[in-house]
């Protein structure tokens, strides 16, 4: 077992990787300036080793390793995991960080697969956690024409697919869109997208390969893109993520790293074990977000002199309750958790979809309500080269100063505008509708992993009282 530093996790990235930014190939993504912030981001799912080694460093008895890879055995293992995401993206000022994904994935192979998937799969998680693996993955396929399977798209390479075979690999070719942390990972693992039936045979496939694979490109989106002053923007100055469409151009892979191949009657399953693990991350990895949301709330009131005025503490009101929803719900998905496939626990997926389906529906009106109590300047205040100048900066704190200094105040204006207003808030934006899943998708978990059993009892002893004679 091993545990690497930061430091170690950096230059494992220095290995020839095909990235592709703004329509530049990028030669080595560690000396490339405009990936050090994401990268420096994910290195904190390495740091947090050394920061909370209670919480984030797991041990078996076969020497330490990254707690993120612990298999969950126990309602308990559920919640110390939820505690840990927790911790690890306030690291991350509410951005995920790294190894969350990843070992959502390595849960759903070792839960979802049997025969020689299952061995493989055991045998790469061990690989993982001797080596300290950084984990990307790649599910979302870029789906074409969405009303349509996988065998009837224009373009076959729609969903990536099987394109050939031999005893010792498969070739694949197509692409997957919305690969966190491609880039600045060690290896892909490649997850079926949906269910599929016998036509769709070629495209049921899984694996894991290293990111410099010969025939993998990744193209990185430039969303986010630039230096921010953090004056301006505390939060997009320091922590961001870097997203990919990855390309498969005849890629081989050993057999010893396929955990399905041409199996449709599993990739539904493997899909959706991923999915549970996966939304459960991502209301633990949230919590921070929202409590920036209650706490800016609380400190643009007081810095405006607000805090006193009874529309003003109805929407805190309405803020806390939100947020405190959200975390219920996460924390009942750990304490309603129950074994699953090969005896490893499973978060439940009715509170699990509650939680994530509450977040993403209240998530712009929360937002809405920062910015009326932030008020315009989160569009018309000073920038950071202005309060860098002594001159402008003493105009600044004379017409800026409100109930507390300007300095204060503006501070506060400006995280409130990166969470909602800037490029980050427009990121998060997104990211509460569509990623782990949308609300149609967390609407149709929520329907099929509802028990209907107590309501439906509950109905017929009322019926059946009604008609019996009154004592």
């Amino acid at each position: 077992m091993a545990l690497r530093t930061p430091q170690a996790y950096r230059d494992g990235l220095r290995d020839g990787r095909r990235v592709v930014y703004r329509g530049q190939h990028v030669a080595d993504v560690t000396a490339f300036a405009e990936f050090d912030a994401a990268i420096s981001h994910s290195a904190l799912a390495y740091d947090i080793a050394r920061r909370e080694p209670d919480l984030a460093v797991a041990d078996d008895g076969d020497g330490p390793y990254t707690a993120f890879y612990r298999v969950p055995r126990t309602a308990d293992d559920i919640v110390e995991r939820g505690r840990l995401i927790e911790s690890l993206s306030r690291l991350g000022a509410g951005t995920i960080v790294l190894k969350e994904v990843g070992s959502d994935a390595l849960f759903a192979l070792l839960r979802a697969l049997d025969g020689d998937g299952l061995e493989n799969a055991r045998a790469f998680y061990r690989y993982c956690c001797e080596n300290d693996v950084a984990l990307a993955v790649a599910q979302t396929d870029v789906k074409g024409d969405r009303s349509l399977p996988p065998h009837r798209q224009a373009d076959p390479d729609f969903y990536l697919r099987v394109v050939d075979e031999d005893d010792e690999s498969i070739t694949v070719s197509g692409a997957k869109v919305h690969t966190s942390f491609s880039a600045n990972a060690d290896e892909i693992i490649v997850l079926p997208t949906r269910a599929m039936g016998a036509a769709d045979a070629d495209w049921a496939v899984s694996f894991a390969i290293p990111v410099d694979t010969e025939g993998l490109t990744l193209y990185v989106s430039p969303y986010l893109h630039g230096e921010p002053d953090p004056f301006e923007h505390p939060i997009s100055a320091r922590h961001k993520l870097l997203e990919s469409l990855t390309v498969f151009d005849n890629v081989r892979v050993p057999k010893s790293r396929v955990f399905l191949n041409r199996q449709p009657e599993l990739a539904g399953p493997l899909a959706l074990a991923f999915v549970d693990y996966h939304r459960f991350t991502a209301v633990n990895y949230k919590l921070p977000i929202l409590d920036l949301i209650v706490g800016a709330a609380l400190a643009m009131a007081e810095a405006n002199g607000i805090a006193g005025a009874g529309h003003v503490k109805t929407k805190i009101t309405e803020l806390i309750t939100y947020a405190e929803t959200v975390r219920g719900f996460a924390e009942l998905a750990a304490v309603r958790s129950a074994p699953g496939g090969n005896d490893i626990r499973l978060p439940d997926p009715l509170a699990v979809n509650m939680a994530k389906y509450h977040f993403a529906h209240g998530f712009h009106a929360a937002t809405a309500t920062l910015i009326d109590l932030a008020g315009g300047l989160i569009v018309t205040g000073p920038g950071g080269a202005d309060w860098a100048d002594p001159s402008t900066r003493a105009v600044l704190e004379k017409y800026f100063a409100g109930a507390v200094p300007a300095e204060q105040r503006l501070r506060t204006i400006n995280l409130i505008g990166d969470i909602c207003a800037g490029q980050w808030g427009g990121y998060q934006a997104v990211l509460a509708t569509h990623a782990e899943g949308s609300l149609e998708a967390e609407k149709l978990q929520i329907a099929r992993a509802f028990d209907d059993t107590r309501a439906r009892a509950a109905v017929a002893q009322v019926l059946r009282e009604a008609q019996e004679p009154r004592a």
